[in-house]
């Protein structure tokens, strides 16, 4: 597995602990959907809705998968396993890709204004000099929007053990490095 995999898995298990308890939780989930939610004040209550299904999902596969001792809790080496395995959560990444990338594109034109996908990265934990970083390395158009498509490709790219030097690295330390 890549070194830049284990960061990303680390960073995005640190995010997805919302409550600092040490591990993840159901709770940990609906507090992160609840902030993504509330940051995506111009979409629609479907893409709100899925958005929520799409973070109950990936609880309810982790659980599955992943709680070993059957506890309702996924410590950090128990979530490591993900990257091991990317193949038992390709599904439930896509649908949670598709999601948060519908909530960055409220009125459906296929693009996605930086101050959106900045609030939504915000509400789930990442540095904004990061963020920033991330949607430049999407190759933003002219009006500053980048694509859907890119989005969610550049998110499916960060679950990926075998990625390095991919956009989703820069969410990892320092912007840019």
């Amino acid at each position: 597995m890549r070194a830049e995999a284990i960061d990303r898995v680390q960073l995005v298990f640190n995010l997805f602990d919302a409550d600092g308890s040490g591990y993840l939780s159901a709770e940990d989930f609906e507090l992160m959907a609840e902030r993504v939610v509330q940051a995506a004040s111009g979409s629609d209550t479907a893409s709100k809705e899925a958005m929520q299904a799409a973070f109950r999902r990936y609880w309810a596969t982790l659980a599955l998968e992943l709680d070993v001792n059957q506890d309702n809790k996924i410590t950090f080496e128990e979530y490591s396993a993900c990257v091991l395995s990317p193949e038992r959560f390709e599904a439930t990444i896509e649908d949670f890709a598709v999601s948060l990338a519908a909530l960055g594109d409220p009125d459906g034109d296929g693009l996605i204004e930086r101050p959106v996908f900045l609030a939504l990265m915000t509400a789930i934990g990442f540095e904004r000099a990061n963020i920033e970083a991330l949607f430049d390395a999407f190759g933003p158009n002219a009006r500053d929007e980048i694509t859907v498509a890119a989005w969610v490709q550049g998110i499916e790219d960060y679950y990926r053990a075998d990625k390095a030097g991919i956009a989703g690295d820069r969410l990892v330390g320092q912007a840019g490095v």
